[in-house]
């Protein structure tokens, strides 16, 4: 397919789905979601923000731990060129 031609069917997707987010698809019994994406947007910010924040704190941990082993090493050499 071409480039322009996955852009529009983009664009289609994007049009349609907005659409039956904020008016609906009453004529196929599907009445508007937003509500049900107020909904989920309400469960899975948090989920979202948690999994940051353990990510950030195992992030730093490993950060402590390797220049906690620097030191160590930095120790080691000071030591074997001392001898």
């Amino acid at each position: 397919m071409k480039a322009a031609v996955k852009i529009v069917g983009g664009l289609v997707l994007v049009i349609l789905s907005l659409y039956y987010i904020f008016k609906g698809f009453p004529f196929l019994g599907l009445s508007k979601a937003w509500p049900e994406v107020l909904a989920l947007l309400k469960g899975a910010i948090p989920l979202v923000v948690l999994v940051l924040g353990v990510f950030i704190i195992w992030l730093e941990w490993d950060e402590i731990k390797i220049e906690r082993e620097l030191e160590e090493e930095k120790k080691t050499t000071k030591r074997k060129k001392k001898a």
